[in-house]
């Protein structure tokens, strides 16, 4: 916690907490990195000694733009979200994946690079930026991209991505590899090309309880992710390190 007491995690995503607890890092939403200039990401895998492709969550940006940011979360649901498909009732969802260039079918909307030229690899407008985009055109949600340099640059300068197994006795247990991946040196350029390429998405966990009454509650979380076999693509320097 923020006070720097710990409390029981037990549900299966509880790995990142785990290892941050255990190396003193406070949970925080700050733009910097977690533990001595270096941004520590926890992946989940079902035994050491592979290349496991796993999905990893790079980072999780609150749009700068949009409907979204124009409007709150809670309109944005009501316009662009869907009711919960497991039955859930008063539930409202937006997830699923997004992709650059495809329209996701779920809610029609599409992820876009505005002002981004892709065949110089070069920022054609600074105002432009990760966008959601609906069939007519309108800006669902935007990430900026003067926003999105400085998070990256600031977190991703280095970083180290760490396998772990759990298992679950009445209460859930980690165990985290000494063989983990060290990503080192990186630049705006590269993010922008892995989502051109397809390898970095959008997939967001947006959700609203208690949607049609007087207090609904919403959480948000806006995910960029990528599968841990693409991360190579995302440095200058990507090597796997046994510590002891």
């Amino acid at each position: 916690k923020k006070d720097n007491s710990h409390v029981d995690c037990n549900s299966s995503n509880c790995g990142g907490y785990t290892l941050e607890a255990e190396l003193g890092i406070t949970p925080n939403g700050y733009s910097e990195p977690d533990y001595l200039g270096w941004e520590i990401k926890q992946y989940s895998v079902p035994s050491f000694g592979r290349d496991y492709s796993k999905v990893i969550t790079l980072m999780t940006p609150e749009p700068t733009g949009g409907f979204y940011k124009k409007e709150g979360v809670i309109d944005f649901l009501y316009k662009f979200g869907y009711a919960d498909k497991s039955g859930k009732k008063n539930r409202i969802n937006f997830s699923s994946p997004h992709r650059i260039g495809e329209t996701n079918n779920t809610r029609n909307l599409r992820l876009e690079l505005i002002g981004y030229d892709k065949a110089s690899n070069k920022i054609t407008d600074a105002s432009g930026g990760i966008a959601l985009v609906s069939r007519d055109e309108e800006i669902a949600a935007l990430w900026g991209f003067s926003h999105i340099i400085d998070h990256w640059k600031r977190k991703h300068a280095q970083a180290a991505y760490i396998p772990s197994l759990s298992k679950n006795e009445g209460f859930r247990e980690y165990h985290y590899s000494n063989t983990i991946k060290l990503g080192e040196g990186t630049d705006f350029f590269k993010l922008l090309s892995a989502m051109v390429n397809k390898d970095i998405y959008y997939d967001p966990g947006i959700k609203m309880e208690n949607a049609h009454s007087k207090n609904p509650k919403t959480k948000r979380r806006s995910q960029f992710r990528v599968s841990s076999r693409q991360l190579a693509s995302l440095y200058h320097s990507m090597s796997d390190e046994k510590l002891c």
